[in-house]
């Protein structure tokens, strides 16, 4: 066990004989691989004859993307209770004397695995039927009648597009460190074209992908994770981000790996009880390469700077810049052949 197994073994321990039980321990810390948002572990909660596995998620000093761990913890809880399958809230911490930085901690979710590329061929059906079916269950939840409006930033039908390519486009232009006329070809494009107001408003999860969710062997989805991006908005985004080609670049017949595009699509519909309108649609699928790519300038610039050296920054920053900006130059190019914008035509 090495320093920084120790020092979180002992802090978890402390902080959950303070706010669980009294003789509550920790032990059996893994730390979890990937991502950028979180420092993750994986470890098991003693207290008398029960034993419990959890999941601490630590802020970092730096991150991919900015978050905020109260939004992220409170979609969480939100979804577990109303029935989506996500792992259960436990503890939220914003003071720094337990483990150097605030933490949230949920439940395992045991048996299962995360990993796109792992999925039994035999599942992929059934998983992508799950997948965008939960994706259409997310867009009937209501985030103020759930109340999430204290840790969600207000928006309305007819603003919150807008709201997020503002948003989006300052991540772009704080943090590039060259020229991205791909870019900043397609911020004017979205600019020009402000898409209808959205439907409804709803939890957004903002990462809806293959890969952030937890499958048991028998092709069951069990959690969905990653929330660090939730906000309240038009349900067209999560589906547009689903479907981007970023997540089937070796496969891109099969959205998400997993099912025809227009099936994915088909089973969001009936879940959601929306229909997907073609123009609005396009216009989200473009809003999505360019969110990609912002993401992937701010992990640039943070491991240019040196605020982080984490290996996945520079990897982001580099590999995924490219793909990204390609898919947007397909969708912007009058020669395009639209293989992914008209899915739903």
């Amino acid at each position: 066990m090495d320093n920084r197994e120790i020092e979180l073994r002992d802090g978890l321990s402390r902080f959950l004989s303070a706010r669980w039980r009294p003789d509550a321990a920790a032990s059996d810390l893994t730390h979890i691989p990937g991502g950028a948002s979180r420092e993750t572990w994986r470890f098991k909660a003693h207290a008398g004859d029960e034993t419990r596995g959890m999941i601490v998620r630590i802020d970092p000093a730096t991150s991919l993307i900015d978050t905020d761990r109260r939004t992220e913890y409170r979609a969480i809880e939100a979804a577990f209770k109303a029935g989506l399958p996500a792992p259960e809230a436990l503890f939220l911490e914003e003071a720094c004397e337990w483990l150097g930085r605030p933490f949230s901690i949920t439940a395992e979710v045991a048996g299962c695995q995360a990993a796109a590329d792992a999925i039994p061929p035999q599942h992929r059906e059934s998983i992508g039927r799950q997948k965008w079916s939960l994706l259409g269950r997310l867009a009937t939840l209501d985030p103020l009648a759930m109340g999430l409006g204290d840790v969600m930033a207000a928006t309305s039908r007819e603003t919150c597009a807008m709201q997020q390519l503002d948003y989006w486009r300052g991540v772009i232009v704080d943090d590039e460190l060259h020229p991205n006329p791909i870019a900043h070809a397609a911020l004017r494009w979205l600019a020009r074209r402000p898409p209808p107001p959205a439907q409804k408003l709803s939890l957004v999860h903002g990462d809806y992908r293959t890969g952030n969710f937890l499958y048991s062997p028998d092709g069951e989805i069990k959690a969905i994770l990653d929330w660090e991006m939730a906000h309240m908005g038009d349900p067209l985004e999560d589906l547009a981000w689903s479907l981007d080609p970023l997540w089937c670049w070796n496969g891109p017949e099969l959205a998400g790996t997993l099912l025809p595009h227009k099936e994915a699509v088909r089973f969001w519909e009936a879940a959601s009880g929306l229909t997907v309108d073609p123009e609005a649609f396009r216009w989200w699928q473009v809003f999505a390469a360019v969110k990609g790519i912002g993401i992937w300038i701010s992990s640039s610039e943070d491991f240019h700077s040196g605020a982080s050296k984490a290996p996945i920054l520079a990897m982001a920053g580099w590999l995924m810049t490219d793909r990204q900006q390609r898919i947007l130059a397909d969708y912007l190019s009058p020669h395009s052949r639209h293989r992914f914008v008209e899915v739903v035509k």
